[in-house]
């Protein structure tokens, strides 16, 4: 069912992150995250590749160290824009954005994300997706995206905010996960277009594809981890994966 296409992984780390500099070396258990997310990629089975994109050699030299694929690049205003100058490197028929700040992502996400490039609609460029937010706390975090969908799944606005506003009836909050598909076209269509007002004032890279006309198809998929945003988060990490360890 796979063999005819090459699906790549490819894992955006900077240095500089506003909120939390050096997060992707940031220790969780005995490992830098990047190694974390690596390592979920490697355990998805729809992908023939993982590999790091960086412009920080101390991120490149972790990876080295590692034995982790890594690739440098220029720097970029958003993951994606780095994913797309790194798959001008790699040659394959699709492209998933694993965000380097997701270390519990799920490996049957990410192949869900895969599956769902092979079938992508027409006027869809990419795949994100979703998951059900359950904690109160998260829905008005800035640090948590959140999405609304439409009937057919396209994804009709992403905001820091909690979206839809509660004025007559408590929604169902939805957070968009750090797991973006691109097909080749897709992702140097991406590269072309340039950031618009909401995606600069939002900081949120898919909101260049909305603002530009194309559709995002969002996938539901089962993950119960968190992005790592700040340095609280990482001790809130340290505590999760702890829990994830046998007795």
């Amino acid at each position: 069912m796979f063999a005819t296409r090459r699906h790549v992984a490819v894992i955006p780390c900077r240095w500089g992150a506003s909120r939390f500099p050096g997060k992707p070396l940031a220790v969780l258990g005995t490992m830098p995250m990047l190694w974390h997310v690596h390592q979920r990629c490697r355990q998805a089975h729809h992908l023939d590749d993982a590999v790091v994109a960086t412009d920080d050699h101390r991120i490149e030299a972790t990876c080295r160290r590692l034995d982790i694929p890594c690739v440098m690049t220029g720097e970029h205003p958003t993951g994606t824009d780095r994913v797309a100058e790194c798959a001008q490197h790699l040659q394959a028929d699709a492209y998933i954005n694993v965000q380097g700040d997701e270390p519990f992502i799920s490996p049957e996400a990410i192949d869900a994300v895969s599956d769902a490039l092979t079938r992508l609609d027409p006027g869809a460029l990419a795949v994100n997706a979703y998951a059900t937010l359950s904690d109160a706390a998260a829905v008005v975090d800035h640090n948590v995206v959140k999405v609304i969908v439409d009937d057919n799944d396209k994804a009709m606005m992403f905001s820091r905010q909690p979206i839809p506003y509660p004025k007559s009836h408590r929604p169902t909050y939805l957070r968009q996960l750090g797991l973006y598909g691109f097909t080749h076209d897709g992702l140097e269509l991406f590269q072309q277009l340039e950031q618009g007002p909401v995606e600069r004032a939002e900081g949120i890279e898919m909101l260049r594809l909305i603002e530009h006309g194309y559709g995002v198809r969002m996938l539901p998929v089962s993950d119960n981890g968190i992005a790592i945003d700040t340095p609280e988060d990482l001790e809130r990490a340290r505590t999760m994966l702890l829990t994830e360890k046998p007795a």
